[in-house]
């Protein structure tokens, strides 16, 4: 196991439920491979980044307009600078009161003590309908 990349995913794990975006923001490299999948046009949060700066915007959406509910962690799976993250969330979209209810799985990637590459696979079928009225 590496100890840097696990520090890290645990920085990147408190400052996001602090919602720290200025310390979050510190996480990532200047370019980032990012891509959360779903419907883009319901959840505006979601969709590819390549810039740090566009990650903070995907926080300012997302912060704006969910509410986390409970998030559990049950596994973080590290090899090297590698990582992938499994557990569950419930967060309430703001636009609709409903509530989502989700596995997710989180691919991380670091280099040079930054994150460089991130992927959020969660269930973009139930984002998108909890954003229907």
């Amino acid at each position: 196991m590496n100890i840097v990349t696990q520090t890290i995913i645990q920085t990147f794990f408190k400052h996001q439920s602090e919602r720290n975006l200025k310390e979050l923001g510190e996480l990532f490299s200047d370019k980032i491979d990012w891509y959360i999948p779903g419907d883009e046009t319901k959840a505006p949060w979601l969709g590819r980044r390549s810039n740090k700066q566009e990650v903070s915007k995907f926080y300012e959406l997302l912060w704006k307009n969910t509410e986390p509910i409970s998030a559990h962690i049950e596994n973080i799976f590290i090899d090297n600078n590698n990582a992938v993250i499994a557990g569950e969330f419930s967060t309430r979209m703001l636009q609709t009161n409903k509530i989502v209810d989700s596995m997710f799985f989180i691919q991380i990637t670091i280099q040079d003590n930054l994150i460089i590459k991130y992927r959020l696979l969660e269930d973009s079928l139930a984002v998108s309908k909890s954003l229907t009225i």
